[in-house]
């Protein structure tokens, strides 16, 4: 039996997210204003067959498709917000589950780190995918289960507030984000990270 574990909708690609997609993705890239879905199952071999029906129901493109043991990710997207919900809605038939049935995520750690000081930059800075952290900026870290959920609170914060994504990880036992600005702005936009998962509905988590 295949577990629905990440079913995360958004409706328009930010332009950094979408260009942090660009940066790690090894498949089709998305660019700005493009509405995107992230789904991961369990087990995880079955994110081929997945891609398969998705890919074959709509003209929608692959931007992420990642295998692990226990866990399957597929990222997909598309200028038509329609042709996004409508290989979504292929991927639930053939499942045989609604989108109710996904798993409700949980926030594991929600930290603002603020003025943060050169040498912790450094060891950032030299990991991340995305922006860089000046010194002196605050830095946000969120970790969130399922893994998925984490494009939803990235997306979501950048567009509430001037922030800079600085890592995004959306496949593994969990999520993580990591963002960085000025204090001011990053209220704004943990604030509305935090929101954007807690306000996606499902069933509780093992």
């Amino acid at each position: 039996m295949v577990e629905l574990r990440t079913y995360a909708f958004l409706d328009s690609l930010q332009p950094q997210f979408a260009s942090f997609i660009a940066t790690v993705a090894g498949g089709f890239l998305p660019v700005k204003g493009q509405a995107s879905l992230f789904v991961e199952i369990s087990p995880g071999m079955e994110i081929n067959r997945i891609t398969d029906i998705a890919l074959k129901a709509t003209d929608v493109k692959p931007g992420m498709m990642i295998v692990e043991r226990l866990f399957g990710m597929l990222e997909i997207h598309s200028d038509s917000q329609g042709d996004v919900r409508q290989a979504g809605q292929a991927i639930l038939d053939a499942l045989g589950v609604t989108m109710e049935e996904r798993i409700k995520p949980r926030i594991t750690t929600s930290q603002l780190i603020r003025n943060i000081s050169d040498y912790h930059t450094q060891l950032i800075n030299r990991t991340r995918h995305g922006q860089m952290i000046i010194p002196g900026q605050t830095l946000y870290t969120m970790e969130v289960s399922p893994a998925g959920y984490a494009a939803l609170a990235a997306n979501e914060a950048e567009k509430a507030a001037d922030i800079e994504i600085l890592e995004v990880r959306t496949f593994g036992s969990f999520g993580r984000v990591y963002l960085a600005g000025e204090e001011a702005d990053m209220e704004v936009g943990y604030q509305a990270a935090e929101q954007a998962i807690q306000d996606v509905s499902g069933r509780p988590g093992k």
